[in-house]
């Protein structure tokens, strides 16, 4: 499969996909000089050139009609996903959930022959479900020498 990464993506979204997607080809917009190239003719273009499936941060894409007729046109896999959290924090918990989600993505998209809209919905926000911290000064643990 071959994935485009639209420029709102972190460029450093290339090689990390490329690590977890091995056999599958992943380009960002910018390394192909369609930086600044607006979606009505990037889409196209991707589609010509052979590419799969287009991963965005862009989810107001789907409200614009024009936008969502170039990308059923395409017949390319819609990838997006949210921001919903402000700042590096927020970036962070999307780009987890992009790349813990990618695989099992990639996986689906093969295994169908239609067109596919896929939207990763997000990390959860909240500290606890995403991590234990433990003071074993505190709390020392089974396992933890005394």
């Amino acid at each position: 499969m071959r994935l485009l990464i639209d420029e709102n993506v972190p460029v450093q979204m290339v090689e990390i996909l490329g690590r977890l997607l091995p056999g599958h080809e992943v380009c960002h917009v910018s390394g192909l000089k369609w930086a600044g190239k607006k979606d009505l003719a990037l889409l196209p273009d991707a589609a010509r050139k052979g590419f799969h499936a287009f991963l965005t941060k862009d989810d107001r894409q789907l409200e614009v009609p024009s936008e969502t007729a170039a990308i059923k046109k395409s017949g390319m896999h819609h990838i997006r996903f949210s921001h919903g959290h402000k700042g590096m924090a927020g970036l962070g918990l999307a780009m987890g959930a992009v790349i813990a989600a990618m695989p099992l993505v990639v996986r689906a998209l093969e295994g169908t022959d239609t067109q596919q809209l896929v939207h990763i919905k997000g990390l959860n926000p909240v500290d606890r479900h995403r991590f234990e911290l433990v003071d074993p000064t505190r709390s020392p643990p089974n396992y933890w020498p005394r």
